[in-house]
């Protein structure tokens, strides 16, 4: 009897701690407080084109609003509303979001003044309200945010002193208050980069400071620190100099000590460790810095077992961390590429900056001599590419809703990219194989940014060019350079993908398939032929008057020409059901002789492929997924 207590008791205690898990943001009568402080930020902007509309106060569950990224217990860990055309004012209701992260606001036309309530969410790490219109001073509150990491006030009309208390903030790697109204001392902000320039009161021709980039000083000890400097007793000296000589004879016996210990242990050793290498002026305060002894315990030795998969930028492994956490790390197979230890840590910062729902987000980075490896979380249902084939009870996994969701869930995530990160991010290779799915299948854009990381050549050398043969664009086949639009190009295959079930670098191995995926598309789409093309796991349970949109959407961004491909922006308004039938009527009348072969028919993709002298290198870097 006493054991069956002791048993209910535990059993109770553990359905306690997962409704208080599940219920940690509830008040006590079933409110939410966190959907009660973002109703009062949706309340306090305006917005023009509804990017809030799905921010109901009626909900219990914020996590699953546009533009916000919540932890694993169901906190508000990011608010990510930047180019959103919103104005109003920033409410103070934000204070209440107490496990905020980060906050990007950019480029808006919010007023008034920056709420000081920010300054009590003790978890912030990066907060952007560059490009907006706020005013009055920044808070001294800020002070208190002692995991900050960037501070953008830039571009804005605030007025009085650069708070002093910023400068008890340690691990700032960014501050810039450039281009407002400031005036006073400037503070002393260890920040490896503090921007002030564009305030005249401060940078004025008579303040004498130079305000093209501010830096902090080398660190100093006061003279109180290094014992007392004036002249003291000659016997003091004698018995300090004594005190010294044996403190050092001690000293070195002990170093030696532990040498010959340590080699004695090493020389035991099966495993070596690499040696560790970074940078200490370059503060990664929101990233995680690993050990590779931790990483490679983690994924049991990087066992093949672990695998998820290999392709140009390197091997993903399963791995699980000493505290339970199951991660994916990657291995990048091209760390000689990487141009010097300082480049690869700013590269992986500026990566780890983009937060997004529809975003890998970056957990952290091991740096060795010869290692470079990043740690994400780990996506359970693993890439579209490989979910396409699954079935489960005799039906696909990706049904065609999933498939129209995960279309619009990748764009939001290129958009972001594109149009809504600073500096912008172009991918370089957007194919189902590089788009996760997480618990509830929503998509996740990944390996986005590490084309850049891995090559600092000049984007004209052909050598540069990386990505997957039937997904990259013709003018990147050609000349090697990309932009934008070449994302554009990799996403109407993408869309290609989710309609037929198949990979574009597979295709033509089936019975009756010739050529590459898009010419093939196109022909069936002028003979009207749409339903050939639908991936016959569906078994016809699709909507035919989405598949003609889907089609015509994917038509509209494999355009040859990169000029007449939609903006990504444009292509999610477009899939969202805005603005397709203006955009498809306008391409149909657009004449390109250009793209013509001498026969004067209509140019392949086939026939870029086939002159192009990069498709080899681009078969290897493609590899297997």
């Amino acid at each position: 009897m006493e054991r069956k207590c002791c048993m209910l008791w535990h059993v109770g205690l553990l359905v306690l701690t997962l409704m208080e898990i599940c219920y940690a943001s509830l008040s006590p009568t079933g409110i939410n407080y966190e959907v009660v402080a973002l109703t009062e930020i949706k309340k306090a902007l305006h917005d023009p084109y509804n990017v809030l509309e799905n921010w109901d106060v009626t909900s219990v569950d914020p996590c699953s609003w546009r533009m916000v990224t919540c932890t694993n217990d169901g906190y508000v860990s990011s608010l990510g509303l930047p180019s959103q055309s919103l104005s109003g004012t920033l409410s103070p209701g934000i204070g209440n979001l107490t496990k905020l992260q980060s906050v990007l606001l950019q480029n808006n036309t919010i007023y008034g003044p920056i709420p000081g309530v920010v300054g009590s969410l003790e978890k912030l790490e990066t907060l952007d309200l560059s490009n907006n219109k706020f005013d009055g001073e920044i808070p001294a509150s800020f002070g208190d945010l002692n995991n900050l990491n960037y501070l953008r006030l830039n571009n804005n009309s605030l007025t009085g002193c650069i708070p002093q208390s910023l400068s008890s903030i340690g691990g700032l790697s960014l501050v810039d208050v450039s281009f407002n109204n400031l005036r006073g001392p400037l503070p002393k902000i260890s920040a490896r980069a503090f921007k002030v320039v564009g305030n005249p009161l401060i940078c004025g021709q008579s303040s004498g400071n130079n305000c093209s980039a501010v830096y902090p000083e080398p660190l100093s000890f006061p003279p109180d620190s290094l014992g007392d400097q004036k002249a003291g007793s000659k016997s003091h000296h004698v018995a300090v100099a004594l005190g010294a000589s044996f403190g050092a004879a001690f000293l070195v016996i002990i170093v030696i000590a532990l040498v010959l210990w340590w080699r004695y242990r090493h020389n035991q050793q099966i495993f070596f460790d690499v040696n560790e290498q970074y940078d200490p002026e370059v503060c990664l305060g929101h990233l995680k810095r690993y050990v590779f002894k931790e990483l490679r315990t983690a994924t049991d030795h990087f066992s093949s077992k672990n695998i998820l998969g290999s392709g140009g930028f390197g091997v993903v492994y399963k791995g699980r961390l000493n505290n339970g956490t199951v991660v994916a790390v990657k291995r990048l197979k091209d760390y000689n590429a990487v141009g010097g230890e300082i480049q690869f840590q700013t590269e992986v910062e500026l990566i780890s900056l983009a937060v997004h729902r529809n975003l890998l987000r970056l957990w952290g980075f091991c740096s060795t001599e010869s290692e470079r490896l990043l740690v994400y979380p780990y996506m359970p249902n693993g890439s579209v590419a490989a979910r396409l084939k699954d079935h489960i009870h005799g039906r696909p996994v990706l049904d065609w809703s999933r498939r129209k969701r995960i279309a619009v869930g990748t764009a939001r995530g290129l958009v972001y990219l594109h149009e809504q990160c600073d500096p912008k991010i172009i991918h370089r290779d957007v194919k189902a194989a590089n788009i996760l799915l997480d618990e509830e299948f929503e998509a996740v854009v990944g390996d986005f940014g590490l084309a850049k990381l891995l090559d600092h050549r000049d984007s004209h050398v052909t050598t540069a060019v990386r990505g997957t043969v039937g997904h990259i664009a013709p003018e990147y086949l050609s000349t090697g350079q990309s932009s934008e639009k070449t994302d554009v190009f990799g996403f109407g295959i993408l869309l290609l993908e989710l309609i037929t079930g198949q990979k574009a670098v597979d295709f033509g191995r089936g019975a009756n398939q010739k050529g590459v995926m898009l010419d093939w598309v196109k022909k069936l789409h002028v003979e009207k032929k749409l339903n050939l093309m639908v991936d016959k796991d569906l078994k016809n349970n699709f909507d035919r008057i989405e598949l003609e949109e889907m089609v015509q959407v994917a038509l509209l961004c494999t355009q040859f020409i990169p000029t007449y491909r939609p903006k990504m922006s444009e292509v999610l308004r477009m899939l969202e059901g805005d603005g397709l039938a203006e955009k498809w009527e306008a391409s149909q009348k657009v004449e390109t002789p250009r793209y013509r072969t001498s026969e004067n028919t209509p140019k392949r993709y086939s026939d870029y492929i086939e002159e192009s002298s990069l498709v080899v290198e681009a078969m290897e870097l493609s590899g297997p997924r």
